[in-house]
């Protein structure tokens, strides 16, 4: 493998493992924070890409839609913590479970009745498409290079909200010990809410942004769902900056895989995941 290949190779692994961010982040939120196991994660990752091939078609605007569908995806996740999961709040893991994957048979039946079982796909906006010309038989496109900046910005607006705001304190108050907080006035029933419409809207978002360069299709946030959940264990559980560097290694990880192992790519993951718990088996930041 050359320079350049390796350079391309290299900007799609973090391409890939900043979009794995994004989603898994929220789930970090839900599930490291708010003690929250929502296996209904990937679904959402799902109904947003559906949401922005559907805005998209009936406006010909992806960014009037990328706003439609967050504000229905955060508007969606208020509803949802206010009538379900705030009933799951101190009970045990499995009426949880049970609960999100309840909510996964839901939005799949509301999916297939409102969009269809049809294949579909998002052009990106006129200005982001196109490609960049590397060699003469290279080029890379403007889009992908356009959704690394925008991830960026969304992963350090988030790093900013947990390290520098007061919100951001008071959730890592929550995560460290919750009872104090809550004896000490900070309104967890409100903090709750938006946490888990937070974590709904960057699933959904994500894949928003990852439908112009895939195909909007029944079932997408599966493998999400999985790979997300490969995230905060491997970054430690509740640990942001954990999920992102644990997003890196597993987008790194899978690209190159798929170059020099093929045959094994779709196993490497979860070796790195295993090899990570037996060094360290809270996870790269996850505390005892």
């Amino acid at each position: 493998m050359d320079a350049l290949t390796f350079g391309i190779q290299l900007l799609n692994g973090v391409q890939y493992g900043l979009v794995l961010f994004l989603v898994a982040s929220g789930l970090t939120l839900v599930f490291g924070i708010l003690g929250v196991i929502n296996l209904a994660h990937g679904s959402f990752y799902m109904l947003g890409a559906y949401l922005a091939w559907a805005i998209t078609a009936y406006t010909g605007n992806f960014a009037l839609a990328i706003v439609c569908a967050l504000a229905i995806s955060f508007v969606l996740g208020i509803a949802l913590e206010e009538v379900f999961v705030k009933r799951m709040m101190g009970r045990d893991h499995l009426a949880q479970v049970l609960l999100s994957y309840g909510l996964i048979l839901v939005i799949d039946e509301i999916r297939q009745i409102v969009f269809g079982r049809d294949v579909h796909s998002v052009a990106p906006p006129q200005w982001l498409q196109g490609s960049i010309q590397i060699t003469d038989v290279l080029a890379y496109p403007v889009y992908r290079l356009a959704l690394c900046v925008v991830c960026l910005i969304l992963a350090g607006a988030i790093f900013y909200l947990i390290q520098r705001t007061r919100l951001g304190m008071v959730i890592r108050a929550g995560a460290e010990n919750r009872d104090m907080a809550r004896a000490l006035g900070i309104p967890f029933d409100i903090v709750n809410r938006y946490v888990f419409a937070v974590g709904i809207a960057l699933a959904a978002l994500g894949g928003m942004l990852v439908a112009p360069i895939s195909t909007v299709f029944p079932g997408m946030g599966d493998g999400m769902l999985i790979l997300s959940f490969v995230v905060v264990v491997l970054g430690g559980i509740g640990s942001v900056t954990g999920a992102a560097i644990g997003a890196l290694m597993i987008g790194l990880t899978d690209t190159f895989g798929k170059v020099f192992f093929p045959q094994f790519s779709s196993i490497l993951i979860y070796v790195l995941m295993a090899a990570v718990l037996l060094w360290r088996p809270n996870g790269l930041l996850g505390r005892a």
